[in-house]
């Protein structure tokens, strides 16, 4: 974690979806373009990568806000901090969450959701749609973000953790503890899919 950075952690909010959408589209842009095409991802905006509020409503979605006065100004209106809807000293730069529910990856728009509860005793929970505003990255916003997700989920009682993480992705679950279980693809449809990896961690 960069220390001269004043991040902090805290549940996402309903009033934050618009923001979220923003940062989404910036992240999956600016972060996976060296792993997949322009019409893989902007497929993916529309069918695959997007807010998922079931997170929010269960209390398992995390944001990393920057006070507004740590980023240059260009920044504050790259990220797009909602003014009207919701003034606030703070930006969104970060987000990511478990749950205990079965759906792997998606959000509200994916076709492929299982929302039925998983059992911690014998299921792992999943960890879930993690984005970085790409001004940000590399900075320890997603581990600090994952390290928030892994304390939550072993407090209700999960021992094991899996996630479909875009290739992109991949060598930091690596550096976090994540093996890999094997390859898949999230299907965008129109016959283009995503390739993903599952990967999962003991906790």
């Amino acid at each position: 974690m960069d220390q001269r950075l004043k991040i902090s952690i805290r549940l996402a909010e309903g009033r934050d979806v618009p923001e979220l959408r923003r940062l989404i589209e910036a992240s999956v842009l600016g972060l996976q373009a060296g792993d997949y095409s322009p019409v893989q991802l902007n497929r993916a905006l529309e069918a695959v990568y997007g807010v998922d509020t079931q997170l929010i409503a269960d209390g398992t979605y995390f944001v990393a806000e920057l006070p507004k006065n740590e980023a240059p100004s260009s920044t504050e209106e790259n990220i797009a901090t909602n003014r009207d809807q919701r003034p606030s000293p703070c930006m969104i730069v970060g987000c990511g969450g478990w749950s205990r529910r079965k759906t792997l990856y998606g959000g509200d728009q994916f076709a492929g959701r299982a929302d039925s509860l998983l059992d911690p005793a014998i299921d792992a929970a999943k960890i879930r749609a993690f984005f970085v505003h790409p001004k940000w990255a590399r900075r320890g916003i997603g581990g600090m973000i994952l390290d928030a997700c892994e304390s939550a989920a072993k407090t209700m009682g999960f021992h094991r953790l899996e996630m479909g993480a875009t290739l992109t992705g991949v060598p930091f679950y690596h550096a976090k503890g994540y093996a890999e279980l094997e390859p898949t693809e999230a299907p965008l449809g129109a016959g283009l899919s995503l390739p993903i990896v599952r990967m999962a961690k003991n906790i």
